[in-house]
């Protein structure tokens, strides 16, 4: 991911570093810089919005500085307000807990966990209440260093009180908590999304206050999901995870807009600069089907966390499914048994598969030919269980091999 220069390599895809000359000067130092990104483990999965970040942090590895692994799991018990138009849901313990061991597992996808020197995994409840339990003593020092007014010139929380909505304490001492972690791991760089300015910003005063060296910040633009419009997220059904089957990742990958195939291209791939220009050039002119650069895409995205085999076989089974319509070599097998009538429910089938999300889509979906049995078009709500035998495809993308009994 390096190149010649390091700030060539450190500046792909940033939106915003602040400020390139403090940067410039932290690179030039002897010592190995620390470089930390924080997630709160608020749902379990990594999925590639979060790769943007974890990429950045390995471009920072590969030049040989020290990288953290932040996970936010005394954070995330208060919940970040970033972007959010009204108070979050807290979480458990017990959630936020199984949320970061799937975190701790995934992360060596992207980042040498294993390479001396250069990777920290540290948990903010280690000053939050863990080892070095945080009191009233320290809860008190890190609030005298910053004020409610300038916390509340915020976007989120001056739209929300000027609409009427209410903003916690808990929100108000969220931004100061993720700026007293780079006070903890005296960071010399933080990296984080664009909605997460303000938060880094704080930690940038924060460390002035406590008579560090303030950190350089690097915000990353936001990565839309499958629907190209909402920041990736679990909780928004948009997300591409990384660790979801190859045949999955292909298939979500394919379904992104046109638009943001560039967009992909460069914040998750290793690909040069010179493609990048090239296929942007290729789809301004149609000189490109957005559909081969998508299948590229995806093949490059499957390889990069499953293989070169794999992705190869989920382009193959990709096309073998959407462009012959043929089914695939593998799918789910479903036993099915009769009814005391001797037939098969096929509402209840659908329903029960997560192939219609309720009985009234599952009937329109039977009236609108969107189910086949064996390459017969389904319409009767139910059929004999003797004939119930076969492959269920159900739109041009789900299928299920029936069997009797």
């Amino acid at each position: 991911m390096s190149s010649g220069n390091p700030l060539d390599a450190i500046r792909r895809g940033a939106v915003e570093i602040i400020s390139e000359d403090a940067l410039r000067a932290k690179l030039a130092q002897p010592r190995p810089l620390v470089i930390k990104a924080g997630f709160d483990p608020t749902a379990p999965d990594l999925h590639l919005g979060h790769t943007v970040l974890l990429r950045k942090l390995r471009q920072f590895q590969d030049l040989g500085h020290q990288v953290v692994f932040l996970i936010g799991d005394a954070t995330a018990l208060v919940g970040d307000p970033s972007g959010q138009s009204k108070m979050r849901k807290l979480m458990t313990h017990e959630e936020v807990a199984a949320n970061a061991e799937t975190y701790h597992l995934q992360v060596k996808k992207i980042l040498d966990v294993a390479k001396p020197g250069t990777y920290q995994r540290r948990y903010n409840s280690e000053w939050f209440g863990g080892k070095k339990p945080f009191g009233l003593k320290e809860l008190v020092e890190l609030a005298s260093r910053y004020s409610v007014a300038r916390l509340i010139e915020r976007d989120d929380f001056e739209k929300r009180l000027k609409g009427g909505q209410e903003v916690s304490m808990l929100e108000l001492f969220y931004p100061l908590m993720q700026g007293y972690d780079s006070v903890m791991l005296k960071a010399d760089v933080e990296l984080g999304g664009t909605d997460q300015k303000f938060n880094l910003l704080v930690g940038r005063d924060l460390q002035r206050a406590y008579g560090q060296e303030p950190q350089v910040v690097i915000t990353m633009p936001l990565l839309e999901g499958t629907d190209g419009v909402q920041k990736m997220s679990k909780s928004l059904n948009n997300h591409i995870g990384i660790s979801e089957p190859p045949e999955q990742m292909f298939g979500k990958t394919m379904s992104i807009p046109d638009g943001l195939i560039v967009k992909y291209f460069t914040l998750l791939t290793d690909a040069p600069a010179a493609r990048l220009a090239e296929l942007e050039q290729q789809l301004k002119t149609r000189a490109i089907n957005p559909r081969d650069a998508k299948a590229e895409l995806a093949e490059t995205l499957v390889a990069m966390y499953h293989g070169k085999e794999a992705a190869a076989q989920a382009r193959t089974e990709f096309f073998k499914v959407f462009s012959k319509r043929e089914a695939p070599t593998e799918m789910p097998e479903v036993r099915v048994a009769p009814g005391p009538d001797g037939t098969v429910d096929f509402v209840e089938l659908l329903v029960g598969q997560g192939l219609a999300k309720t009985k009234n889509e599952a009937r329109r979906l039977l009236r609108q030919g969107g189910v086949k049995l064996g390459g017969s078009v389904v319409k009767q709500p139910s059929l004999p269980a003797a004939s119930c035998a076969g492959v269920l495809q159900v739109g041009p993308r789900h299928f299920r091999k029936l069997v009797s009994g």
